[in-house]
């Protein structure tokens, strides 16, 4: 790591620099949402109407935060989210993110649009997952997974997004007339798609294979149903469907209907350790950050990443021996408490979730 990174001594001033670096036009895209921005703001709200309980005389001396993801050890339960356009950010963007998230042995994804696999592939020394998006016909798809079979043994998994039936209207990019529709439309393809298209794609490549952007213990249902190994919760970062529920929420009746058979990924709002020890308490395996990473990659590329990285894995150590819990894998939903707009909390529901509804935010109105 340069010497250069030095003073970035906090995800904060990461943030700061990165903000000060980066183009108007990517910045906008980086930070954006669609339209309103509600999904946006409600994936913070969510998460800051989530408290956590303080246990004392605890012996945490020693903070275990290994996990376990589809037979894969893991050193923290911290990966990466694929994200678009990394070349906006830093000129080798897709390459530094993988050399970056995995120096420590973590595992990142790789976006569905990135170019140079094989070269992804040699820059990471942790695993990778690969990230689909359907942009044409089975041919098309077809030719995309060889691509990904033909980058080598880092790649462990692929998932295919499933929130993208249309390009939802990012009014900063509408502004600054930078929409991706105004230069190459995308095709309509995905909008197309149902679960028939679902047990075909599963198919097509021996690795593990999961949906990402499930946000529904019905859709969750259905999931299981078909078969996939594992499910990722996201609402897209807010980048997707308008005014939608925020990713947390969602997180807790999924775990539900999940019942531990397979692994949960999820994304969209999470920012410090401490959203991270709440999504693990509400039954995710592993908790993917975007715009985190994203800072560290503008600010010092492989190197900004990796500091990021650590800096969230200490946040979540010290927020685990302050809060009396010696093991990420051993949290459960009696390690958080939802709170009032006050800052009161609520009284604690005897269930697998926080609510007998499922829904952190139904109480907070």
């Amino acid at each position: 790591m340069t010497d250069a990174l030095l003073e970035f001594r906090t995800l904060g001033m990461f943030e700061q620099r990165a903000h000060a670096v980066i183009p108007p036009d990517a910045l906008a895209y980086a930070v954006g949402g669609s339209a309103t921005e509600a999904t946006l703001e409600r994936n913070r709200r969510a998460l800051q109407h989530l408290a956590i309980e303080q246990r004392v005389l605890m012996g945490v001396q020693s903070i275990d935060t290994s996990t376990s993801f589809l037979g894969i050890s893991l050193p923290s339960p911290i990966i990466v989210c694929p994200m678009g356009g990394m070349y906006r950010f830093h000129p080798e963007g897709d390459v530094e993110m993988a050399r970056g998230a995995t120096r420590d042995g973590g595992m990142t994804t790789v976006a569905g649009g990135a170019n140079g696999l094989d070269k992804i592939a040699a820059a990471a020394s942790g695993p990778l997952i690969f990230q689909l998006y359907w942009l044409g016909d089975r041919a098309w798809v077809t030719n995309r997974l060889q691509q990904v079979a033909d980058a080598g043994d880092r790649f462990k998994a692929f998932c295919l997004t499933v929130d993208a039936a249309a390009y939802s209207r990012r009014e900063r990019d509408i502004v600054l007339n930078l929409s991706p529709r105004r230069a190459t439309p995308l095709p309509d393809t995905q909008s197309l798609l149902t679960w028939d298209d679902v047990d075909w794609v599963r198919t097509q490549l021996p690795l593990p294979f999961g949906l990402k952007g499930i946000m529904t213990a019905a859709d969750a249902t259905i999931a299981l149903d078909h078969g996939v190994d594992f499910i990722w919760v996201s609402n897209h970062g807010g980048r997707q469907l308008d005014d939608g529920r925020a990713s947390i929420d969602a997180l807790a009746e999924i775990a539900d209907v999940v019942g531990g058979r397979i692994p949960i990924v999820v994304d969209s709002g999470f920012r410090r350790g401490t959203d991270a020890i709440k999504a693990l308490a509400l039954g995710a395996t592993l908790v993917a950050f975007g715009r985190t990473a994203l800072w560290g990659l503008a600010v010092g590329g492989a190197d900004g990443v990796q500091k990021v990285l650590r800096l969230l894995l200490d946040d979540i150590v010290i927020n685990m021996k302050l809060a009396g819990q010696r093991s990420t894998r051993a949290l459960t939903p009696a390690t958080i408490r939802r709170i009032d707009a006050s800052g009161f909390a609520l009284p604690r529901v005897q269930s697998a979730a926080l609510d007998t509804d499922h829904s952190v935010l139904s109480a907070l109105t």
